[in-house]
């Protein structure tokens, strides 16, 4: 008589476990069970890479008389040395590289060709400061108007650049100022394409450093120009002889790997400088404003860069795709998935901290299944004393399809009763 209502409350205890671990099957937050994994790096920085030495427990930074300042490795983004790096500044010719910038995505576009030739209007020909000597009711070509603005830093080719394209330097200027904003400048304001002084034409050192490394990556077809030593073009008054001009930057002629990028200088900014360095396949990008002299500009940009290829290493830890750690899967047909670098983990730190370095896999776990290859799974974080630690992100490495009902039946019940994931 008490089998058949024992049966049934079997049944009915049976029925609702396998609801529960249905239900918890199916709504489990993976979120709940945090973990964090730490592990040296798998692979050591390069043997051909100058061993740590001894050294004192905080970093020698150079002194420098520049008003604004930042140093930074192009390939990891560190930034190794900084001075007021995000004060408002007078860029003066510097800007130039933001006109050079929009004529070079003309170019890119087909909207304009290097064999081109561009009109000479009585403005430009009449502009002030430093001339490529553009004849005035004249054509000049494309490639010439380029050369002179990089290498001899010409006003004029500035303006017959401008007009060219926008059909007025304003006009220009606010095409400045929109690819200003699409590619990340947050504290700029152009108002004409040569740098001429006006309170309302103004960038910052960050800035700058972030249009630099665009300009370097974006367009390497055309930044050869920027390491040209001399332009010639036009010719002297009263004389066949052509006005051949030597590149500002003094970072050509003194710095072995340097090949650009551009000076500059107004009363109110001082004598500025964007220098760029590569060495061993590692650029070294350096943004100065607000030097007192000439000589100041050309001896401390060159020690500015040689401390920073000195005392710094880059160094590639890990390769894109290559797997850094394993993350507990819930409810998937594998128990584990790899979390792999998402790009090439490449760090920038001091030489004598390479002993100290860190890597630490951060990511919520388990892991609900489906997973699917490159779902974005955690952060790895790596840190050495006194620097700002870098993160990269961390991204499943492989698909894992989720169980079908049975397995996730079979698979609540273990964790339930066994404690097994």
């Amino acid at each position: 008589m008490n089998a058949r209502p024992t049966a049934r409350a079997s049944r009915t205890a049976i029925a609702a476990l396998v609801a529960a671990v249905f239900l918890l099957a199916m709504t489990f937050d993976a979120s709940n069970a945090q973990q964090q994994r730490q592990r040296q790096p798998a692979q050591q920085p390069p043997r051909g890479a100058p061993a740590a030495p001894a050294a004192p427990a905080n970093p020698l930074f150079p002194e420098t008389s520049a008003r604004q300042l930042i140093i930074a490795d192009v390939a990891s983004g560190a930034i190794l040395l900084e001075k007021n790096p995000d004060e408002r500044m007078p860029p003066s010719s510097m800007s130039k590289i933001m006109t050079a910038y929009v004529v070079f995505e003309a170019l890119r576009r087909g909207d304009l060709r290097l064999e081109d030739t561009l009109p000479v209007s009585e403005r430009a020909w009449r502009m002030q400061g430093s001339k490529m000597f553009v004849p005035l009711g004249e054509r000049v070509k494309v490639e010439d108007l380029l050369r002179g603005m990089i290498i001899q830093s010409g006003n004029d080719a500035c303006i017959v650049l401008a007009e060219g394209l926008a059909g007025s330097e304003e006009g220009f200027a606010e095409r400045m100022n929109e690819t200003a904003r699409r590619i990340g400048l947050v504290a700029s304001k152009f108002r004409n394409s040569s740098g001429w002084p006006d309170p309302e034409h103004y960038m910052t050192a960050r800035d700058l450093l972030t249009l630099s490394a665009r300009l370097v990556a974006d367009f390497p077809e055309f930044y050869r120009y920027y390491g040209e030593r001399e332009f010639a073009f036009g010719r002297e008054m009263g004389s066949n002889r052509t006005i051949t001009q030597p590149n500002r930057n003094p970072l050509l002629q003194r710095m072995p790997g340097a090949d650009g990028i551009k000076t500059g200088h107004t009363e109110s900014a001082g004598y500025g400088l964007l220098g760029s360095a590569i060495r061993e396949n590692r650029r070294v990008i350096l943004v100065a404003n607000g030097w007192p002299t000439m000589r100041a500009r050309a001896e401390e940009s060159e020690r500015l860069l040689e401390w920073a290829f000195r005392e710094f290493g880059a160094y590639t830890l890990f390769k894109a795709g290559q797997p850094i750690e394993e993350a507990p899967v819930w409810m998937g047909r594998l128990d584990k998935v790899n979390l792999v670098a998402a790009q090439d983990v490449v760090v920038t730190i001091p030489r004598r901290l390479r002993a100290q370095l860190a890597a630490r896999a951060s990511f919520d776990g388990p892991v609900a299944a489906p997973i699917r290859r490159g779902q974005p799974m955690g952060t790895l974080t790596i840190s050495v004393p006194d620097r700002p630690a870098a993160s990269f992100a961390l991204v499943a490495g492989d698909d894992v399809e989720k169980l079908g009902f049975g397995g996730r039946v079979a698979a609540g019940l273990s964790h339930l009763f066994l404690g097994r994931r």
